[in-house]
């Protein structure tokens, strides 16, 4: 089916905030006790939810972080987005020839709306995703979840009113873009640091500069596989 509607993730696709979120968490799994450095929690946790954190975390000391960590560490991270985080090259240039090419689009993000707004106002987004963004901490609230799982993409597409089919989903993560395949939509893997093989293997298909993503899209929209 033509395409219909692009469904963005947030971090390492529009927001080069992944880095910065590593940082945050190794701090605070270091505080806990378990010696992770940031390039560890980026191996290990890329795409996933504080919460699926949280667990690991708990399987791998023993015992509990307390009903509070998760607080905590959106807290922190949000305070870093606030100041630190950037664009990634191409982000609003995207953004902008998606609308150009008559194509809605929503986003999709296993962060937090508090960390989205603070990522969202610190670069400069904020009109062009206002009224766009879909958090899986809503579908968790509502005993849901978020990525890997393709929930948080089928209520993005349910809000637009576009069948899964008709759908693409840009991501940076293996959790993203597997749950984009499970959703039934099509997906564009952002991988600008290597040939994104991993990303391939899960049903993507890779692209390595945001600015080549308008062409990509133009060729679905036109029916092109």
């Amino acid at each position: 089916m033509p395409l219909n509607l692009v469904i963005y993730d947030c971090d390492g696709v529009l927001i080069d905030s992944e880095a910065l979120c590593d940082r945050v968490v190794s701090a605070e799994l270091m505080r806990n006790g378990w010696a992770l450095t940031p390039a560890d929690c980026h191996r290990l946790f890329l795409g996933l939810t504080f919460p699926d954190i949280q667990q690991a975390a708990e399987t791998q000391l023993g015992r509990s972080l307390g009903a509070g960590w998760i607080g905590r560490v959106v807290e922190n991270v949000t305070a870093v987005m606030a100041t630190e985080a950037t664009l990634i090259p191409g982000a609003r240039e995207a953004l902008e020839a998606t609308t150009a090419l008559g194509l809605p689009y929503r986003i999709a993000s296993n962060s937090s709306h508090a960390e989205m707004d603070a990522k969202f106002a610190r670069t400069g987004l904020l009109a062009l995703v206002e009224n766009r963004i879909h958090s899986a901490y809503d579908l968790i609230a509502r005993g849901k979840r978020g990525k890997p799982d393709p929930d948080l993409f089928l209520e993005a597409a349910a809000a637009a009113g576009v069948p899964p089919d008709a759908c693409a989903v840009i991501e940076d993560s293996l959790a993203g873009a597997t749950a984009a395949r499970a959703a039934g939509m099509r997906c564009l893997g952002y991988s600008p640091d290597n040939d994104g093989a991993g990303l391939r293997a899960v049903g993507a298909l890779p692209f390595a500069s945001m600015f080549a993503l308008p062409d990509l899209l133009r060729a679905l929209q036109s029916g092109s596989p």
